[in-house]
């Protein structure tokens, strides 16, 4: 059996390393980390403990072909504090959001896609909803 200790990192793939950048650093605020020097470009972000990783590879059999949002596709999800500040501040800085306060899974979710229509969900437990 392995002795699982965290999720060290999840890595997407994106097109465009500056419109990506400014998604995530920019618009969601995530802090920007050192990375190695690699021979391709992309960035590397903190979360909590741990990692985002953005790879630009343009022949990614990962990306998404369309914003539709359907929360049965690959998607990484991100725990915050507040369900409804996150809320309006993702409205308030133009991102499109669609929100499932009551989901069968116990999390209060809110889903969007980056410039690269890579699915992330950010939640709360249900039981922290006022």
């Amino acid at each position: 059996m392995i002795d699982f200790k965290s999720i060290h990192h999840v890595s997407l793939s994106v097109t465009d390393l500056e419109k990506a950048k400014q998604f995530y650093g920019e618009i969601l605020g995530l802090k920007e980390i050192n990375r190695p020097n690699f021979d391709f470009p992309g960035a590397w972000y903190k979360i909590g403990n741990q990692q985002l990783h953005l790879i630009v590879f343009q022949d990614s059999e990962t990306l998404r072909n369309n914003r539709q949002v359907e929360t049965k596709d690959g998607h990484f999800a991100i725990r915050v504090h507040d369900y409804y500040q996150t809320l309006a501040y993702l409205k308030d800085k133009g991102v499109q959001v669609t929100e499932n306060p009551n989901s069968t899974s116990g999390f209060a979710q809110i889903f969007c896609t980056d410039p690269d229509n890579n699915l992330i969900e950010f939640n709360v437990d249900q039981a922290s909803l006022n």
